[in-house]
């Protein structure tokens, strides 16, 4: 795997012009590996008379076989023991279904590198001390989500003074505790280190709506940021456009836009994907994306709306080298953004609804024949 070994320690993170051929190099080997490894997508590979030999050019990656999201939240897919999965994470559950991915040293040794690298690039490392308001769920035995293993583990980025958490474990059960956040958001104010929200951005807007109708401001200090990761999940309606959450976060907390930064992924593809100034989700080197037509799933040019496809070779222990999400997005040129990153840009338009997603759920009815499952 010396393929991967390259790419997720290329000095640039965003220099995905350089590395078209070992980006196809590393899929080819992860490929490789998994048909050998894992009988079910082997079969699946089998099922599209596709092999990993296939993978020669960049235009090959369209080839390789799509698996959906859901069809990990029905089948486990793993191509090492699960002795040898050092971490495992599930997604939040879509209708009590939850995709299960496992993570082998060489998987979790690429992430480490990938996620260094990308925190620096953006300058989010800090040797400053820092105070931290985790929008999101407290650690708990009971809690193996993707989504809660992060929002904590990005507090180890500089060194953190407190923790406080929004969702907490209680009674068998998560309950939001807005009075706890605003007790320390009151104690964060009068520090003289910076506070760092992590966390939904649901539950970030909920508890600025909530100091709103309290009547309540906690301007904090200076170079205390905004971190948003998750999406809005279940709270997709009540989803409100970023300038109107930029306008309220410096209302309440003094936060400028320039320090609110978003990311975006999905434990089925655990690439981190984090905004620019201009708040636009570069890809990097790590991945690629081919946005499909919803009906044909057929890729469809830059700049066109479709079914976001997500491929990367980062691990080993689960095939997750092509996935098709239930998002809507599109893949801008890269020079079209003024941040000076060349690499092309996804914007996340929204989510389809079940009803919507036919071609995917056709999709994954022949992967479940191609399987034998």
């Amino acid at each position: 795997m010396e393929n991967r070994i390259k790419l997720f320690t290329w000095k640039d993170p965003y220099d995905t012009a350089g590395t078209e051929a070992l980006f196809v190099a590393a899929m080819r080997d992860n490929c490789a590996f998994h048909y050998a490894h894992c009988p079910e997508y082997r079969a699946i590979l089998d099922h599209f008379d596709f092999r990993p030999d296939m993978l020669r050019t960049t235009a090959d990656l369209a080839r390789l076989p799509v698996l959906p999201t859901l069809y990990f939240k029905s089948h486990k897919l793993f191509s090492v023991p699960e002795s040898r999965m050092l971490i495992k994470a599930t997604s939040s559950g879509t209708r009590g279904k939850k995709s299960v991915i496992g993570f082998e040293l060489g998987g979790l040794w690429s992430g480490f590198h990938m996620v260094w690298r990308i925190l620096r690039y953006h300058h989010f490392l800090s040797p400053v001390p820092t105070n931290y308001l985790i929008l999101g769920y407290q650690p708990h035995k009971s809690n193996q989500t993707a989504v809660a293993k992060t929002a904590t583990g990005y507090t180890y980025i500089t060194p953190a003074i407190h923790r406080e958490y929004a969702l907490k474990y209680k009674e068998g059960g998560y309950q939001v505790d807005f009075d706890g956040l605003i007790k320390t958001l009151e104690r964060y104010s009068r520090s003289r280190f910076p506070t760092r929200f992590m966390g939904f951005p649901a539950y970030t807007y909920f508890l600025m709506e909530e100091l709103e109708r309290r009547g309540l401001r906690y301007p904090l200090p200076k170079n205390s940021k905004i971190f948003l990761g998750g999406g809005w999940k279940q709270f997709y309606r009540e989803k409100v456009d970023k300038e109107t959450f930029y306008a309220k976060a410096w209302d309440r907390f003094a936060i400028p836009e320039e320090h609110v930064y978003e990311s975006f992924g999905a434990v089925e593809h655990p690439i981190y994907y984090a905004d620019c100034k201009y708040h636009h989700f570069h890809v990097p080197v790590y991945s690629r994306v081919i946005i499909r037509d919803v009906r044909t799933l057929e890729p469809v040019p830059n700049g066109t709306m479709g079914l976001v496809n997500l491929l990367t070779p980062m691990l080993n222990a689960v095939p997750v080298l092509s996935i098709m999400t239930d998002d809507l997005g599109i893949l801008h040129d890269g020079d079209t953004c003024p941040c000076g990153v060349k690499s092309p840009w996804l914007e996340i338009i929204g989510r389809v609804g079940m009803a919507d997603i036919k071609t995917c759920a056709a999709g994954a009815d022949d992967l479940r024949k191609g399987a034998g499952l």
